[in-house]
């Protein structure tokens, strides 16, 4: 990888014969990015992105949807769950169990929550528990994302292995600022891709869109 600018944003030039190599070097590269944002400027981006998210309609129609707890200066979604409760729209957390294996659990307001081993907070209870077929949308934190809907997340895989296999029902919505656009991810086979980007600049569709349901919705 080589870095190439004169004091403006870096600009990344990559190997394409190492799509591992790339794809771990832009994760580091976005991550920086993300944690580098000034206060104000996170702060700007959160309220924006979070209002752009509330007012979709795909978000006005779900009953059942997933955010998740922010963590390594990732987009702060949390204002979308006093929206969400307060329209009657039933809520859910992921949580990580054995074998690494995601679920949804529900997340009540003033639920009581604890961290997991990676330090984020989870539902005490878990009994209520849902799989990702479940949900109408769920909305998901980005490293990284291009514009044919391949992203890129932390690197444990809990996403794409909770979102695989049996064509799914719901709404994938990435979430990310924009300075974490990339002009091209390389995707891997095991790669979910997302429906929908929202940054604080508005909403992204994706180029291989792949809305829930055998027809067309709109958004």
């Amino acid at each position: 990888m080589v870095r190439n600018g004169t004091g403006g944003r870096r600009h990344l030039i990559y190997s394409p014969h190492d799509p591992i190599a790339m794809r771990n070097t832009l994760r580091r590269e976005m991550r920086r990015r993300r944690r580098g944002l000034r206060s104000f400027q996170r702060l700007l981006a959160d309220r924006a992105l979070v209002r752009h998210l509330v007012n979709l309609p795909a978000y006005r129609r779900a009953r059942d949807l997933a955010v998740y707890w922010p963590a390594d200066g990732e987009v702060d979604v949390r204002a979308v769950a006093a929206h969400a409760w307060s329209t009657g729209k039933h809520l859910y957390l992921p949580v990580i169990g054995r074998g690494g294996a995601m679920r949804f659990a529900r997340w009540v307001q003033h639920g009581e929550l604890r961290p997991n081993r990676f330090g984020i907070p989870e539902p005490v209870q878990v009994r209520q528990c849902v799989p990702a077929g479940r949900l109408d949308l769920v909305v998901m934190p980005l490293v990284a994302f291009d514009h044919r809907g391949n992203r890129l997340g932390m690197g444990g895989g809990y996403y794409d292995r909770a979102l695989g296999g049996k064509r799914r029902r719901q709404l994938l919505i990435g979430v990310a600022f924009a300075c974490q656009q990339a002009p091209s991810i390389p995707a891997q086979p095991w790669d979910v891709p997302i429906d929908l980007v929202i940054t604080e600049r508005g909403r992204i569709p994706m180029r291989r869109l792949r809305p829930p349901g055998s027809g067309g919705a709109e958004q």
